[in-house]
């Protein structure tokens, strides 16, 4: 009967400990972030090149906000079209366009920056969750319309989590290829990305866990 007794203690302390455990994270989940510091002065210059043309073709300013990339994929639109003529303006557009994605997405899931050096070299590393890739990677592909080597525009993840990822990516929508390699989608992917390795987290049970730059190298 004591072993009885002390079985079902366990299990109700047990339960109640789970309890605690998740109004904890809840109430974590609630609490205000400290805000982001500023992003690192090139960045910045670029994510301000990239307003200034979207400005002065639109007459629309962006604001960084997620709601803007759809007037980035516009301007993109055009760019493509421009680049077939002077395949030399894929090295202005990219790098602008590409800061203003990275910095959109660095606050929305709080990342980092790396931005030294040349712009190949430049990664948006997530601290929340094992994910890095280069924003302006990306862009150059958006503009390019196919990979371009040596710009880091896939994402790096856990090879523990890369079969996962690739299934919830494979069950996406399908698009059209001219929306394949636009901002908005590759938002749309690093969105679910981002979802799916965190809902993996909180279910092992390492929710907490944070990442920094030298995870990475």
């Amino acid at each position: 009967m004591s072993d009885e007794r002390d079985s079902k203690k366990s299990e109700t302390n047990g339960a109640g400990n789970y309890d605690t455990a998740l109004e904890a994270a809840e109430a974590a989940r609630q609490e205000p972030l400290p805000p982001l510091p500023p992003p690192p002065p090139r960045v910045a210059e670029l994510c301000a090149a990239c307003m200034r043309f979207v400005a002065t073709k639109y007459k629309v300013s962006l604001d960084g906000t997620p709601d803007t990339l759809s007037l980035v994929d516009q301007y993109v639109r055009e760019a493509r079209e421009a680049a077939h003529e002077r395949p030399e303006s894929v090295d202005l557009v990219a790098p602008a366009v590409g800061a203003y994605l990275g910095e959109v997405m660095r606050q929305m899931f709080r990342a980092e920056w790396w931005a030294e050096g040349d712009y190949d070299g430049w990664r948006l590393y997530f601290t929340t969750v094992y994910l890095a890739f280069n924003p302006i990677g990306m862009a150059r592909e958006a503009v390019t319309m196919g990979e371009e080597p040596g710009f880091h525009a896939h994402l790096t993840l856990d090879p523990a989590e890369r079969e996962a990822i690739e299934q919830r990516l494979a069950a996406m929508p399908s698009v059209e290829e001219d929306e394949y390699y636009l901002p908005t989608t590759r938002l749309d992917v690093v969105t679910l990305v981002v979802e799916t390795l965190r809902a993996r987290a909180e279910a092992a049970g390492t929710g907490g866990v944070t990442f920094s730059k030298k995870d990475y190298d």
